[in-house]
């Protein structure tokens, strides 16, 4: 062999020794890299992430009030459309009042003449109470002549049969005075503690007018929250009933959001833990803020349409969902509005467990005050038409005048007989 080659053959001598070594240098590094990324995802798993419950599997939810009508009419008004914002009052569909009308006019009409009749009742206790009050006096007059004919009797300045004349007169006069004291007694039993106002027959006809008025004003579909219109379907000149869902407001001022966690991410998780929120609609760049405020009562299967029948032969356990409700920050909620449907990703802090997860659910309560006014508006129709029909004094409108019972009081057996 030629030294050319010889020392080529000695320069490339300790060419493997290098090699294994940069390959054990590099398998080095690549186990300490792994090592270095183990102990931080343990550090994050550990301190942050086994806080953590997310998922994408959220949209949002919120209130349909669905618009219908309370009576049967034909639609001669519709006053919103889909995507406009109506607030609570407007009036949003108006039906034909025609019928509802007459029936009104006739109801008050009956009320104005029960006042009346009630009032001439009022007016009979004073009248019957003047007739006790002349019988009375009519009995007075005929027992003081039997009196004096009775202590005359025995000069004989008297005869028999004008004494037994005297007598009759007084028995008579007891007769009228009683019957007067009947009817007066029996036309008080249709007034006493009552008043024109109170009485049995106007509370039953104003009733009447209340029911009336409220069927009247009925016509008029007011919206009962604030909100944005969707869904109508009604149309001028359509005929409906009670019922019939027209169109519908939603207020997405008040929406949340139904996260569907998987059975094994509740353990746990309680209400009132914090929650942040990302929308599709606005990126990950628009971050919302809410609380756990409930649990559903089921998974989604159990109440879906057609429930899982487990109990047959062929089973496949599937891994179940359960809807959580979570309360957004209302003023976040103004900045960035929701729609109702749209998707959500949903991150929960589970490392607050102190809440509950059923019992402290807190209650909350939907109402509305824009069917108030009827019974209001109604009252007010009949305190106007009791007021201009039970006039402005007399026996009645403030209190039942009472005769005192003293007057009208008959004679005694024993008064008689020592006249007789």
């Amino acid at each position: 062999m030629s030294d050319p080659q010889q020392n080529a053959a000695a320069a490339a001598a300790p060419a493997p020794k290098t090699s294994n070594t940069k390959r054990r240098v590099l398998m080095s590094l690549i186990v300490l890299v792994v090592i270095i990324a183990a102990i931080a995802y343990g550090l994050y798993y550990f301190l942050i992430a086994r806080f953590h419950e997310s998922t994408d599997d959220a949209y949002v939810n919120g209130n349909i009030v669905q618009i219908t009508p309370q009576v049967v009419g034909t639609v001669i008004s519709v006053n919103a459309d889909d995507t406009q914002t109506v607030k609570m009052g407007d009036p949003l569909v108006v039906l034909d009042p025609a019928d509802s009308k007459v029936a009104l006019d006739q109801a008050e009409a009956n009320l104005a003449q029960t006042v009346r009749q009630v009032r001439t009742l009022f007016v009979n206790d004073n009248q019957y109470a003047a007739q006790v009050a002349l019988r009375q006096s009519d009995l007075s007059r005929a027992q003081d002549d039997l009196r004096r004919r009775m202590t005359i009797a025995q000069t004989g300045a008297v005869s028999g049969e004008e004494i037994s004349h005297a007598k009759d007169a007084v028995r008579g006069a007891q007769a009228s005075l009683n019957a007067a004291q009947q009817e007066l007694q029996s036309n008080r039993s249709l007034t006493s503690n009552t008043t024109i106002a109170s009485h049995p027959n106007v509370l039953a006809a104003a009733a009447k007018v209340r029911d009336s008025y409220i069927n009247f004003a009925r016509n008029t579909m007011p919206a009962p929250v604030t909100g944005y219109v969707a869904k109508r379907s009604v149309q001028v000149g359509q005929r409906v009933s009670p019922g019939n869902p027209l169109m519908a407001i939603v207020p997405l001022n008040g929406v949340w959001v139904d996260a569907n966690f998987k059975e094994v991410q509740l353990t746990h998780m309680r209400i009132g833990q914090p929650v942040e929120l990302t929308a599709d609609v606005y990126g990950s760049g628009v971050v919302f803020h809410g609380k756990v405020i409930g649990f559903s009562a089921g998974t989604g299967s159990a109440f879906s349409l057609l429930p899982a029948q487990n109990a047959t032969g062929n089973w496949i356990k599937v891994v179940q969902r359960l809807p959580v409700r979570i309360g957004l920050d209302p003023q976040e909620l103004e900045k960035h509005p929701l729609r109702i449907g749209l998707s959500m990703n949903v991150d929960v802090t589970i490392k607050d467990e102190n809440g509950g997860q059923l019992g402290a659910a807190p209650n909350t309560v939907y109402q509305t005050d824009v069917f108030a006014k009827y019974g209001d508006q109604a009252d007010a129709e009949i305190a106007r038409i009791i007021e201009a029909n039970e006039g402005t004094s007399g026996p009645g409108t403030g209190g039942s005048q009472k005769t005192s019972k003293e007057n009208v009081q008959p004679a005694t057996k024993q008064d008689l007989a020592k006249l007789m």
